[in-house]
């Protein structure tokens, strides 16, 4: 295996921590790009991967986009990221839940974990016995915190609307033609906000159950997940995994737009160059998605109520704008205007 300093993601990571406990049979990775503007802050996804190697770069690349994300939104956390390695069944055990928050509570505060991918609010509530770094814990009244995804995907919905005006010179969704890719928390609570703002929805999900479901509860259309990149529309939306932007998906894709929730969209720095090429608008993701950080991160950092996370999701596509403005003034594809603006931030340009 190569060696974690030498891969492409590495990116001077401020440390990355190798987690084994046999007991309970955990094995995972913390990653911690940058401190700079606080405790590094990001969820723990729970996820099979065929290879360690490819759990390590996954977890690379969450924590440097968690660093660009919350930095980008105006949080006084820096970014990190956990990945729970799961087997091929899914296993999952409260002593893996417990050895993983011991590990969590071993770093003092320098990083703070949330629910990510396979990840459940119960699982944030049976880490939080183990230490007190962690949030996206069940709300007070009013207060935030909680769930990340239905505000992750309010954001995501208020930056589509964003992209649209800007492409397409639409003040409203209405009519306008979303494919959706992925119908979890955030690509479901995508759907059901753009349905109700009258766009017409396509929708695709590995799980097609699911997928059909949400079509029948919003008046959507299914396609098959192969075929969701390739639907003729105003926006696809990318809302399951990341590194689905590759040059071959893209030459494939029919739409003026690409804005939505996953992380890591693009597989490599190049690809942003090459939607941009031909001519179609990309919302960084690292920005478009911060809704559900600014959740939590607004409930451990003791910033706000409800209204205040809100006031923030708000400012979401302002955020955007300002991006494509200096896309627009330097010829840069927006991801790399983006990665300039955020690293200025954290001090590493």
């Amino acid at each position: 295996m190569t060696s974690p300093w030498d891969l492409p993601d590495f990116d001077d990571h401020e440390a990355l921590h190798l987690v084994r406990d046999s007991a309970s049979g955990l094995t995972a990775i913390i990653a911690i790009h940058s401190t700079h503007l606080g405790p590094a802050g990001g969820g723990t996804r729970f996820w099979h991967y065929a290879e360690r190697e490819a759990a390590i770069t996954d977890a690379l690349r969450l924590s440097r986009g968690m660093s660009y994300k919350n930095a980008m939104a105006g949080l006084a956390m820096g970014g990190g990221k956990a990945v729970i390695l799961s087997d091929a069944k899914g296993t999952k055990t409260p002593e893996m839940i417990a050895a993983f928050a011991r590990e969590v509570d071993s770093l003092g505060g320098r990083y703070v974990t949330a629910q990510d991918v396979g990840m459940s609010a119960e699982d944030m509530i049976a880490i939080s016995k183990g230490t007190r770094f962690v949030s996206g814990l069940p709300p007070k009244e009013g207060g935030a915190g909680g769930d990340p995804g239905p505000t992750t995907a309010k954001g995501v919905f208020l930056g589509v609307k964003a992209a649209v005006k800007r492409a397409l010179g639409k003040d409203e969704l209405a009519g306008v033609h979303i494919a959706i890719q992925g119908v979890g928390s955030v690509g479901g609570g995508l759907a059901r906000h753009a349905a109700a703002a009258g766009a017409r929805i396509t929708l695709a999900d590995k799980n097609g159950d699911h997928a059909r479901a949400l079509a029948a509860e919003i008046g959507a259309q299914v396609v098959s997940a192969d075929e969701i990149m390739t639907v003729e529309a105003d926006v696809f939306s990318p809302c399951a995994l990341g590194a689905i932007l590759t040059e071959q998906s893209i030459a494939a894709l029919r739409v003026p737009v690409v804005a939505g929730g996953a992380n890591n969209q693009l597989a490599t720095p190049e690809d942003g160059d090459r939607l941009q090429a031909r001519g179609i608008l990309y919302a960084p993701d690292y920005v478009i998605n911060a809704g559900g950080i600014i959740n939590v991160a607004l409930e451990y950092l003791g910033g706000g109520d409800r209204a205040a996370v809100e006031a923030s999701v708000a400012q979401i596509p302002g955020r955007l704008n300002a991006i494509w403005d200096g896309s627009a003034q330097t010829g840069q594809n927006p991801a790399r205007v983006a990665d300039a603006m955020a690293q200025k931030l954290i001090c590493r340009s």
